[in-house]
């Protein structure tokens, strides 16, 4: 028996990942260039039925062509009211959910760069609003919709512990959705699984809002062990395999994409144009 599953699991190498027929959520696609775009279209070459949820109907209307005849869903992860109503869509017109992502996240940079001990109260708590409880208060409010065995996955960042200070506040936020999956893989074991892409710096449109963010991407991409920073493809294929039967073995972690970046920081070159850069 145990050679004919080996044969049947290595003979059908094109739904490797097991997704084909799956219906997963794909929550906050904003353009092409997007994590959860990406997730969502790697999902459907696997076969996957996705459904589309955006965060509003103008997004909605600019995605459409590239979208094409998928379910698309409009729901402000900031408001309960638009959560439930995406839930009771799901349950009313779709089958159960074999996955969920959670590609979501917010922070009103619009003061520019501050000191960290300068940040607004009302900026940090949207930003935890947006980019971390909308995973709990959607998982709460899916939870009838989600078939056994299902996987939710979340994008995050490579470390909350590196005191970034054009990032800011959103470390802390991230550390808060990094923390959250832990206890909601919890709560909802055994029968949900939950865990996080942790994605190294990206070239997204969201990033280019960050006060200062490409003099970090190009420090960070000279701090990989290949001298190139992930790619959204990257990230999102960590998603597809997190979101897929061959992942069942892997729940409340983190996965790091960042091309080795955390491990290279003394890197000779990258020392020597510190230390003398004229040289």
């Amino acid at each position: 028996m145990a050679s004919e599953a080996l044969l049947q699991r290595t003979t059908n190498v094109k739904d490797w990942l097991g997704m084909s027929g799956r219906t997963v959520l794909v929550q906050g696609a904003a353009n092409k260039k997007s994590v959860a775009f990406r997730v969502g279209k790697s999902l459907e070459a696997a076969g996957a039925h996705v459904i589309w949820a955006v965060h509003t109907e103008a997004r909605r209307d600019e995605l459409a062509e590239r979208l094409g005849t998928a379910p698309v869903l409009v729901v402000d992860a900031a408001k309960q009211d638009e959560i439930d109503a995406c839930a009771a869509t799901l349950g009313n017109d779709h089958p159960p959910l074999d996955g969920y992502v959670h590609s979501i996240a917010f922070a009103d940079y619009s003061d520019g760069l501050r000191p960290f001990h300068e940040t607004r109260r009302e900026h940090f708590l949207e930003a935890v609003n947006v980019s971390a409880f909308s995973l709990i208060a959607m998982s709460n409010a899916l939870a009838p919709r989600f078939r056994e065995g299902a996987s939710v996955v979340t994008i995050s960042i490579s470390t909350t512990s590196m005191a970034s200070e054009n990032y800011g506040y959103m470390a802390p936020v991230k550390a808060a959705l990094d923390s959250s999956v832990v206890f909601l893989a919890k709560s909802f074991s055994p029968s949900v699984r939950f865990n996080s892409v942790r994605a190294g710096l990206l070239k997204t449109s969201s990033s280019a809002g960050i006060p200062g963010y490409l003099e970090s991407y190009l420090f960070a991409e000279a701090a990989t062990l290949r001298g190139k920073g992930p790619t959204t493809d990257e990230v999102a294929d960590t998603a597809l395999f997190l979101l897929s039967p061959r992942s069942t073995g892997i729940n409340a972690k983190g996965l790091v994409v960042d091309a080795g970046m955390d491990v290279n920081y003394f890197d000779a070159e990258i020392v020597r144009k510190v230390s003398a850069p004229d040289r």
